[in-house]
């Protein structure tokens, strides 16, 4: 078979533009691949204790566990502050109205940029009554110590928390730091007043 030249240049010309297609999804691609998410570094304190996991595969927030044998747990209440021992089985029993720091057994450096929301298992709060006093808590990217959930007995009878047992859960969220700059602040729309300013209904 003769080539000639036309047919040369016509198949030059379409290999040049399946080039030119291959590179321009080539580009796409590329610009469509996720950048690597950061990480957390986790350090477990106790032999037993591993990285929080979600639940499903849904869930935002990562569960974590009370991490109580042999630990002494500070508590906070009408007597004012003291440690409680949990004992070997590591049960922590808590007074209605009493406040504990509940240990995780970790600590971990978050990247930064990232705030970790500590929130109360919701079957925690309705079936024991406990729930976290400053909802939700946050570990600061920085914070160097074991990770610790303060709960609340918010019922009117004793509540007991086991080793082990998910209390809470880790819900992440990114922050901007910004510039604070003095000023006069003036009324920018019709609202005016404090709390209640929008009405009472």
């Amino acid at each position: 078979m003769k080539i000639v030249p036309s047919d040369l240049a016509k198949v030059q010309d379409d290999a040049a533009a399946a080039k030119r297609i291959a590179q321009r999804q080539h580009i796409v691609i590329r610009r469509q691949m996720p950048a690597q998410l950061p990480v957390i570094v986790f350090e477990s304190l106790h032999p037993e204790v591993n990285p929080p996991v979600r639940a499903t595969r849904g869930a935002a927030g990562y569960d974590v566990r009370a991490c109580l044998k042999g630990r002494k747990v500070r508590v906070a209440g009408g007597g004012g502050e003291l440690e409680v021992d949990a004992g070997p089985e590591g049960r922590l029993i808590m007074e209605p109205g009493v406040i504990a720091l509940v240990p995780l057994g970790f600590r971990a450096r978050l990247p930064d940029g990232y705030e970790a929301q500590l929130r109360v298992r919701s079957s925690i709060a309705f079936r024991k009554g406990l729930v976290l006093p400053n909802a939700p808590g946050t570990i600061d990217a920085d914070y160097p110590d074991e990770w610790l959930v303060m709960m609340k007995n918010d019922s009117g009878s004793v509540v007991i928390i086991e080793h082990g047992e998910r209390i809470a859960q880790v819900v992440l969220n990114r922050f901007e730091v910004l510039d604070w700059s003095a000023g006069s602040v003036g009324v920018s729309t019709d609202r005016k007043g404090g709390v209640g300013s929008t009405g009472r209904h």
